[in-house]
């Protein structure tokens, strides 16, 4: 029996990374999944190699219409009960250079889609009698880093509106819960598949290597099914340990990072 047997979901950014882990983990647990993204060829693909229990649908997460659309898609096939707003973009860039244009664009993209979502799956899982939201935000919606002020901005709102959603929608059992990656090993994250990327920028890090997409997405399924039935406007990091601090070398305690040319000694 899957963990997510008799549910339907709706999964944006689907058609590849993060999301598509996501996708093909719900089906494999039960669930059937309709995959939202822009790329229609790759998410086409993606919904056909899984199966009778995918359906993808064209879905730019800041058009309102799509979202109608998609939600139509779900109840199609069956009750919906999960949405994953995962779809994102990122467009590095010191503030002076950031133009306002480039700014609203990962704003409409990442902060907007995620509203937009919320409200259009509400009236679907509220007369189904509950449902679980998971909303991809990310450790720079928690702190920040130079060249992130459009991304790390949508992040943080992420994680506000996921406890307001969570306030307001408690009584109708819709529990809202933010997923917060660290690095993660997927296109947007590492564009130019540079083995380098996997390892290098976390050499400092508690657990000294990029994430999988899997591993997020486990987190996702969790939050997801009926194991995690009390759990709402929680803030789950999966990021390697990156939030509870960094290696210090020097200090005692760091001798497994010899290999990376930091001897204590």
């Amino acid at each position: 029996m899957g963990r997510l047997d008799g549910k339907v979901a709706i999964i944006t950014g689907a058609a590849r990374g993060q999301g598509e882990a996501e996708a093909r983990l719900f089906a494999s647990e039960g669930a059937k999944v309709v995959l939202g993204d822009v790329l229609d060829d790759d998410g086409e693909q993606v919904a056909a190699s899984i199966g009778d229990n995918a359906r993808y649908v064209h879905l730019d997460v800041s058009q309102e219409a799509d979202w109608t659309a998609a939600v139509a898609a779900a109840a199609d096939m069956g009750s919906l009960r999960v949405l994953v707003n995962n779809a994102a973009i990122i467009r590095p860039a010191a503030i002076e250079d950031t133009s306002l244009d480039d700014y609203m664009e990962v704003i409409n993209v990442n902060q907007v889609g995620t509203f937009l979502g919320m409200k259009a799956v509400f009236e679907s899982m509220k007369m189904a009698g509950g449902g679980s939201i998971v909303n991809i935000s990310s450790i720079d919606g928690q702190q920040s880093k130079n060249g992130l002020i459009s991304y790390s901005a949508s992040k943080f709102a992420i994680r506000g509106m996921t406890k307001t959603a969570a306030i307001e929608w408690g009584r109708f059992d819709i529990r809202v819960n933010s997923i917060h990656p660290g690095g993660v090993n997927t296109p947007m994250g590492n564009p130019n598949n540079d083995p380098r990327a996997e390892k290098e920028p976390y050499i400092f890090h508690p657990i000294a290597r990029v994430g999988e997409p899997i591993e997020i997405a486990y987190a996702a399924l969790f939050l997801a099914s009926d194991e995690a039935s009390y759990i709402t406007g929680s803030e789950v990091n999966v990021d390697g340990g990156w939030r509870a601090g960094l290696i210090t070398p020097g200090l005692p305690g760091t001798d497994f990072v010899v290999e990376y040319g930091y001897d204590t000694d």
